[in-house]
């Protein structure tokens, strides 16, 4: 089960009827909340229904399964890192930028994503492959090569660094560690990793 800093809201009086649009982010809401608290295995969309204080048949009409629900709701809700972080040096621009990876993943939309990730068996994880990869992935690889290029052209980066290997380095690091050893990358990890792993592969040949 995921655990969350997040719980669930007491119960409220009868809010206005909705519909369109605001319904709908309210349902879309109540997802992520339920992923983070519940995890997938707990989702229900009864659950996501009570949670959006609508009917079931308001769920149904939108979504017919829990795995449509889940990945629009993550599409919608996954925080947005859209500038590669500018420090003047590519260690403190890898540091920032793995920084908010981190928040990200500790945000409510991070540990639904996690809960996803964790806990759906293969089957169910292609359906969601497509949202993690756009959302997430693809986001973070551009950022990446960004702040290497943005190195290489400083000179404090060695010229062949900008390759899908190294691009994939930090990522791939960060999930096997994240779902293999449960390590939640506290700042000085991050700065570990940058210091031992990254800097020593991404250095220029001694001239």
């Amino acid at each position: 089960m995921v655990t969350s800093r997040w719980t669930a809201a007491p119960a409220q009086a009868a809010s206005p009827r909705r519909r369109g649009a605001v319904l709908e982010r309210a349902i879309l809401d109540a997802a992520l909340e339920q992923l983070s608290t519940v995890g997938w295995r707990g989702l229900t969309m009864e659950g996501v229904a009570a949670g959006a204080q609508t009917g079931k048949a308001a769920v149904y009409r939108r979504w017919s399964s829990k795995e449509d629900l889940v990945a629009d709701a993550l599409e919608a809700g996954l925080p947005l890192i859209d500038a590669a972080p500018d420090r003047g040096s590519v260690r403190e621009d890898l540091l920032a930028l793995c920084l908010q990876a981190r928040d990200a993943m500790y945000s409510r939309p991070g540990f639904a994503l996690r809960a996803v990730i964790h806990e759906c068996d293969e089957i169910q994880a292609e359906r969601f492959h497509g949202v993690i990869f756009k959302g997430v992935v693809e986001p973070t690889l551009k950022l990446l090569a960004q702040v290497i290029t943005r190195g290489i052209e400083r000179r404090e980066v060695r010229s062949d660094a900008a390759n899908g290997y190294v691009f994939d380095a930090i990522p791939a690091m960060m999930m096997y560690r994240s779902k293999m050893c449960a390590s939640e990358w506290s700042d000085r990890e991050l700065e570990d990793m940058i210091d031992q792993l990254m800097v020593p592969l991404l250095r220029p040949d001694a001239v």
